[in-house]
């Protein structure tokens, strides 16, 4: 069924149904957007999909509320809002609709939903108080699309919906956003996975290009790595792999020595031509040729290397 109408409340909006609407005007962008709460509306019909209004929660007749007794949870016990029953229902769809491959479409389905989907559906139901994000708790998502909302003395007719156009847009570009990075892991991970099987035994990895690689390296189980080598622009990086995903420790920092210098200066102390920066922190290296950075690469491995056996000695 193709409907004719996405059907939500009038009056003030939340991100739920806000989110509801970046995935249902993509899916069926011929259909209307009506925000109402008039009976005539809210019930169920062929010609519409009804969501965060109606009372009731039945994917049959296209309905999709969470405000009544007896509200649809998840198999955790998690409470759904209706960006999370659309979500359920019209997810995978949607990412069909953007060009995901379909090899990637449940993947980032369920990412996505555990990342950005279920937190939405958390803070609308009061089931996470966001103080717990402390000086950020009013930067999460959905506090920032409700400063959409038109003010006390915004009176005039329409004022409402047209702040719901205004934070559709928004959110839109957000949602899709995140899906796009998504996706580009996944295509990242293929492509560092050939180059680890490339690499071998070796310290370092070299990449085509700057893309996400840390997932990947440790999907292979490469604990061996300690640094990757790509291109980037006109010159080449040389960067460290993070030990986790939260936090910056290195699996491996670079040399000491070489800390905050450039060009001339670095070349001095690590005697390799081409070198032309590291950064104070050490996490990252530059170089003007590939010689250059595989070469300062290889010097950083000989010095972790040396470091690691002068700790363990």
């Amino acid at each position: 069924m193709t409907p004719d109408f996405l059907v939500t409340h009038s009056g003030g909006f939340h991100a739920d149904e806000v989110l509801s609407s970046v995935i249902l005007s993509r899916l069926f962008p011929q259909a209307k957007q009506v925000r109402s709460r008039a009976p005539e509306w809210i019930t169920p019909a062929s010609d519409r999909i009804i969501y965060d209004v109606g009372g009731a929660y039945d994917p049959a007749a296209q309905i999709f509320d969470h405000h009544q007794r007896g509200a649809p949870m998840r198999d955790s016990g998690q409470p759904y809002s209706s960006f999370g029953l659309i979500w359920k229902h019209y997810g995978e769809d949607y990412l069909a609709a953007l060009g995901i491959p379909e090899a990637h479409v449940a993947k980032i389905h369920a990412g996505f939903d555990e990342s950005f989907v279920l937190p939405v559906d958390l803070l609308d139901n009061g089931a996470i108080d966001p103080s717990i994000a402390g000086p950020l708790a009013d930067l999460n998502f959905p506090a920032m699309i409700e400063t959409m909302k038109p003010v006390f003395d915004e009176t005039e007719p329409g004022a409402d919906d047209c702040a719901f156009e205004r934070a559709l847009a928004i959110a839109r570009s957000f949602v899709e956003a995140r899906i796009a990075q998504s996706a580009a892991k996944l295509r990242a991970e293929g492509l560092v996975l050939t180059a680890i099987e490339a690499a071998g035994s070796s310290r370092v990895l070299e990449l085509p290009m700057g893309m996400p690689f840390r997932a990947a390296i440790v999907k292979a189980g490469a604990d061996h790595m300690l640094f990757v080598v790509h291109p980037r622009d006109k010159d080449w990086c040389l960067t460290g792999i993070r030990r986790s995903d939260e936090g910056f420790e290195l699996r491996a920092d670079l040399p000491a020595a070489w800390a905050g210098l450039s060009n001339g200066e670095l070349e001095l102390v690590c005697g390799v031509e081409g070198a032309s920066f590291c950064h104070r922190g050490r996490f990252i290296a530059a170089a003007r040729t590939r010689q250059a950075a595989l070469a300062m690469a290889d010097l950083a491995v000989r010095d972790a290397l040396n470091g690691a056996m002068a700790v363990s000695a």
